[in-house]
């Protein structure tokens, strides 16, 4: 199983807030935007929670849903991921210590 960050799939709640209480509701819009889901694809996609959803699927529901990305995938602190490791420092060619790429800051997540 793949971990990452927690987050709170909102997808459902948001089609419900916009008079949209069918998941089929979202198949037309979605392949009027070039992704072309089954009913089964879409059912899964607003009742669960997904592991991956690729950029593109989520502009388009942004687009649809006149959301942003933060609307959807809420990140939460839910004290079940497991500690992440700190990663090695690089050492520069100069023979110094290069500090290993910051994570995303939570900023990032949030509107502007």
């Amino acid at each position: 199983m793949v971990s990452g960050p927690a987050y709170e799939w909102k997808l459902r709640e948001l089609m419900a807030m916009r008079g949209m209480f069918s998941t089929s509701d979202l198949i037309e819009p979605l392949a009027q935007r070039g992704i072309d889901l089954s009913r089964s694809q879409v059912y899964r996609l607003v009742a669960e929670t997904p592991e991956r959803v690729q950029v593109s699927m989520l502009l388009a529901l942004c687009d649809i849903l006149g959301c942003q990305l933060t609307d959807i995938a809420v990140p939460v602190e839910d004290g079940t991921q497991r500690p992440r490791r700190r990663p090695a420092k690089k050492k520069a060619a100069g023979g110094g210590d290069v500090p290993a790429s910051p994570a995303v800051p939570p900023e990032f997540f949030s509107r502007p």
